[in-house]
């Protein structure tokens, strides 16, 4: 043998062997001391985290879940319609948007978690657990990066959705509303009450046929008395005497009719008053159980959602991550396979 074989056969016998996939039985034998000088440096040198990859997925899937958000907005407001007995329930509605959300984030998820698995760069020498381990890491941080970035566009959403419910859940629109409207009604006087039901009822107690003398209605001081007498009667519940007495004689001073005439009539009017403010507190006090309850059904199905899609991202990059392996390992086995022997 020559002088070349001779320093080949030493370095054989020196060398170091090295499975060059997790998954395969091919070796590689290298120099212990490139093998040794290699791995330090990349240990020194490298983190264990790809941010690059990281970053591709979280964008990946916050662009992904705009996109299917998108769309299901616009499959949603095609499939209601103001008609009656047209377009699908509300129920159906409500089930089809928290299962589009669910969907959405998953799928989103997936690819996010899928992409940082599979391009994140695998350090050499690693162990197959602790790659594992490292994919999903991977995507989990894909997933929390791409909920950070939908978070900042979409945070006066989740607010509104968050508070909705809150405010609904403690606002008491039944005394606070018949106040408000009655003090309107007392400031302005009645030459504009188009919009407020306490003025309609005020202007009912001086109705009069068209050809009495006062037709055209109290003044504006009458009118504001009986407003601050029905914002009274509003507050303690009930008019008090006195006052369905004094608004008695202003009725009947603007309407001609007899003083009991006009006492009932002040009467009257205030009982339907306080029937049409119970029914609208009745109504409102629904319709905020509504909104209370929409909104914190809102808000567990997002919380769900975001949940199932850090799972779904781990295991993606985790499947991610095996894909990259059995690619690699499937190019170095032609890399070997294509490489002619030395001749000594």
């Amino acid at each position: 043998m020559g002088t070349d074989s001779t320093n080949r056969l030493a370095n054989m016998l020196t060398a170091q062997v090295v499975p060059i996939a997790p998954f395969g039985n091919e070796t590689l034998i290298v120099d212990p001391l490139i093998v040794d000088r290699t791995q330090n440096q990349d240990r020194i040198s490298r983190s264990a985290l790809s941010w690059g990859a990281i970053v591709g997925g979280a964008v990946a899937a916050a662009s992904l879940w705009m996109i299917l958000m998108i769309l299901g907005a616009g499959l949603g407001l095609s499939s209601v319609s103001p008609f009656v007995n047209k377009g699908i329930s509300a129920t159906t509605f409500g089930i089809s948007t928290v299962g589009w959300l669910v969907f959405s984030q998953i799928a989103a998820s997936a690819m996010g978690g899928y992409l940082a698995g599979r391009v994140r760069t695998r350090r050499f020498g690693t162990p197959p657990d602790e790659v594992r381990f490292r994919d999903i890491t991977h995507g989990f941080l894909a997933w929390a990066v791409a909920a950070l970035i939908t978070a900042i566009f979409l945070t006066s959403v989740i607010a509104s959705v968050v508070s909705d419910g809150i405010q609904a859940s403690i606002t008491a629109p039944v005394t606070s509303g018949a106040l408000v409207d009655a003090a309107k009604a007392a400031a302005v006087g009645h030459s504009d009450g188009l919009n407020d039901d306490t003025s309609y009822f005020v202007d009912s107690l001086f109705r009069t046929g068209p050809m009495a003398a006062n037709s055209d209605g109290p003044s504006a001081a009458v009118f504001s008395k009986a407003t601050r007498i029905f914002t009274n009667g509003l507050r303690l519940g009930a008019l008090p005497v006195d006052d369905v007495r004094y608004g008695g004689q202003l009725v009947a001073a603007q309407t001609g009719l007899s003083q009991s005439e006009a006492q009932t009539r002040v009467a009257d009017t205030f009982a339907r008053l306080q029937s049409t403010r119970k029914e609208s507190a009745v109504t409102d006090r629904a319709l905020a159980e509504q909104a209370r309850t929409a909104s914190a059904t809102a808000a567990i199905w997002l919380f769900l959602s975001l949940l199932f899609g850090a799972v779904v991202a781990g295991n993606a990059a985790m499947f991610g991550g095996r894909r990259r392996d059995v690619a690699s390992r499937t190019a170095e086995t032609l890399l070997i396979s294509n490489t002619p022997p030395e001749r000594g």
